[in-house]
C-alpha cells in the first residue's frame, strides 16, 4: 500500500486494511486487543497541555493510575481497540535513563545447555 504525505489518512487506510485482512484470513492469529499510541513531546508543561487538549477532544479524563509512574495519559476504547495519548514526564524519563545507564557495562555468561 502506497503512503502519502497525509499520515492521518495513511493510518486510517492501514487500519481498515488490517481489519479487512483479519476478517478474510481467519487462519492468521490475532491479538485480543490493539492499542494505537500517540506520544506527546516537549517540556512537562507542553506535554500536560497536549494531553489535556487530547483528553478534551476524546471526551475523557486524564488517567490517574498512570501518574505514579510519571505518565500523563488519556485514552478511549472502541471495544478491543484503543487510542491512547501518553506524555512521559521529565522525572520518569530521567529515572528510566538512570536505570538503564549501566546496561552495556554488564556482560552475562552465555546460558549453559
Amino acid at each position: 500500500m502506497a503512503t502519502t504525505n497525509d499520515h492521518r489518512a495513511d493510518l486510517a487506510r492501514g487500519l481498515v486494511s488490517l481489519a479487512v485482512f483479519t476478517l478474510t484470513h481467519r487462519d492468521v492469529p490475532v491479538p485480543s486487543h490493539v492499542t494505537v499510541t500517540h506520544y506527546a513531546k516537549g517540556s512537562d508543561e507542553e506535554i500536560r497541555a497536549e494531553i489535556d487538549r487530547i483528553a478534551a477532544l476524546l471526551g475523557t479524563e486524564i488517567s490517574p493510575g498512570d501518574a505514579e509512574h510519571g505518565h500523563y495519559t488519556a485514552a478511549i476504547s472502541f471495544g478491543p481497540v484503543a487510542y491512547q495519548a501518553i506524555g512521559i514526564l521529565a522525572a520518569a524519563r530521567a529515572r528510566y535513563q538512570a536505570q538503564t545507564s549501566y546496561e552495556d557495562c554488564i556482560t552475562l555468561d552465555p546460558p549453559v545447555s
